[in-house]
């Protein structure tokens, strides 16, 4: 790897993509240069980099030439198509997609976590799925303390998961709302604006959504647990940004709260905010734009047998995805 590594983000002019160009520049990464490409309808535009403009250019299968990491968040289809282009160019891909994240020859990478694992990659490296990254961020510190058996939880997921058509949907239903004016949906099947959707992503057979399997999935492939089962229910809330998840987690080793808090005080890239008696919790509107998780609320539960119940919040555009893939890249040139 370069020292200098040319970089490209894909999907550049998206919510994450953006993300993705600012965090490499906060991360002071080591970019020698970069490339911006989308779709044909954002050629042209210019975003700022280090202080100068960058033209974005057409996704186009000659786009990788010279080119050592691709950043990719442009939905699974493009990611099926560009990334294996990519990487037969002999660049690596970090993608945000699900498009690789259970295939056994990708690896499935939160650094925190399983960062040796991006050694194995063999031209692809995967994002995981953002309920997943940060949920891990505080049960997989538990888990290396007290062996996780299973989980059952139920995710608040900010509507800028879905994407900027979506923060546009709820401003301007609360808008609608406030004003007395029919409310108009067009991203969500239902009107998001002071409601609750227990729907994100599509059905399965099972009754369970395709997102709320990515948890036990995802989670048994980074934590090397093959065992680990969880119980999910997904649900999107009208936040504008950050993820939270109410976990209950049973272990095989008694966990009391103490030992807990001690285990997560020291996980890296998270903070424990648990102070209840002083109102003091995680909520999205603080962990909007921070790159660490933050976890509180912990407390035995009282339906498990070691069970643990804690609540968890965290930026999803961030640690959740840009981040994340930042992070991975910064294990590539060390």
């Amino acid at each position: 790897m370069n020292a200098k590594p040319h970089v490209a983000v894909v999907g550049a002019t998206g919510a994450v993509g953006a993300e993705m160009i600012k965090t490499l520049e906060k991360r002071n990464f080591p970019v020698g240069k970069l490339t911006l490409l989308a779709s044909v309808r954002s050629v042209g535009k210019q975003l700022k980099f280090r202080g100068k403009g960058i033209t974005v250019s057409e996704l186009t299968k000659d786009s990788f030439n010279g080119v050592d990491i691709a950043l990719f968040s442009a939905g699974g289809s493009i990611s099926k198509e560009f990334a294996p282009v990519a990487a037969k160019a002999g660049c690596i891909v970090i993608d945000n997609s699900s498009a690789f994240r259970m295939d056994d020859a990708v690896p499935l990478v939160i650094p925190e976590i399983n960062a040796a694992d991006v050694k194995r990659h063999k031209g692809i490296i995967a994002n995981p799925n953002c309920t997943t990254a940060v949920t891990l961020m505080a049960l997989y510190p538990l888990h290396q303390a007290f062996n996780c058996k299973r989980i059952f939880a139920s995710s608040y997921q900010a509507v800028s998961g879905t994407g900027a058509k979506a923060i546009a949907e709820l401003e301007r239903q609360v808008d609608q709302t406030v004003k007395g004016q029919p409310v108009t949906t067009e991203v969500y099947p239902h009107q998001i604006a002071f409601n609750v959707l227990p729907h994100v992503d599509s059905f399965l057979p099972t009754g369970y959504t395709r997102e709320e399997m990515k948890m036990e999935n995802e989670g048994r492939k980074i934590m090397h647990h093959p065992a680990f089962r969880a119980s999910v229910t997904c649900v999107r809330v009208p936040v504008y940004r950050s993820h939270s998840v109410a976990v209950s987690a049973e272990f095989e080793k008694p966990a009391s709260v103490e030992a807990a808090r001690a285990v997560l005080k020291q996980a890296p890239g998270l903070d424990l905010v648990d102070e209840p008696e002083n109102q003091k919790y995680p909520m999205p509107l603080f962990t909007s734009e921070k790159y660490n998780c933050a976890v509180g609320r912990i407390r035995k539960d009282c339906a498990l047998d070691n069970g643990l119940a804690f609540w968890v919040s965290g930026d999803q555009l961030l640690k959740g995805a840009a981040l994340n893939a930042v992070q991975i890249a910064e294990e590539l040139v060390k």
